[in-house]
């Protein structure tokens, strides 16, 4: 710790914020961005759901070129990709249907619990199958969003989320979430140069 300290400005150390216990919150925050309360709240829900998007992209990216030969960001102008509906088709069914689970997600931030209830979810017949068993912004748990019990378990077809496993799963996935929003930014960069991750590596 000791040579860390001589290499990095006094800013730049990370150490853990007292009153304060977000998965992954070291204290890395040289612009004050988390001062307020508030604004924390919402920064993290956007670095979630942005992380939890790039992971799903970066796994996309290397199986989708592995699997084609198409370089990711050429895929949707190749000749051979597979197009059974028009552009425009796509493009208003992404905006219908992301604009629904979107505002759902934004009403749940604002009113948390709102979106668990019957008329939130016409389809199910059990609301509480999309109520947040945890208890926390993000993290709804619950036997539709957890159907393994990877954070919790069920026994008699009721689902009981677990602290421990909880919080080990938390900060698993907000420092591989890190990760690979960093990775999508080089790949941007690789992209801007005609180069793809595979490519990079020699495959």
């Amino acid at each position: 710790m000791n040579f860390v300290c001589i290499l990095l400005p006094a800013f730049l150390l990370t150490r853990p914020v007292p009153g304060r216990s977000l998965p992954g919150d070291y204290g890395f925050d040289p612009l004050g961005l988390g001062k307020d309360p508030a604004a924390l709240k919402w920064y993290r829900e956007a670095e979630l759901i942005h992380g939890r998007w790039a992971l799903t992209a970066v796994v996309g990216i290397f199986v989708g070129q592995a699997w084609s030969g198409v370089p990711w960001f050429e895929a949707g102008a190749d000749p051979a990709a597979v197009a059974p509906f028009s552009f425009g088709s796509l493009l208003g069914t992404q905006l219908l249907l992301m604009g629904w689970v979107e505002g759902k997600r934004w009403a749940d931030f604002v009113n948390p619990g709102t979106q668990a209830l019957e008329w939130a979810t016409p389809w199910s017949r059990t609301a509480e199958n999309f109520s947040n068993t945890t208890g926390q912004q993000g993290y709804p748990g619950g036997k539709f969003f957890d159907p393994l019990a990877l954070a919790g378990d069920i026994k008699g077809g009721v689902y009981t989320p677990d602290p421990t496993k909880l919080e080990r799963l938390q900060l698993a996935e907000i420092k591989h979430a890190r990760l690979a929003m960093v990775a999508m930014l080089i790949f941007y960069f690789e992209a801007g140069q005609g180069l793809t991750p595979l490519g990079a590596l020699g495959l």
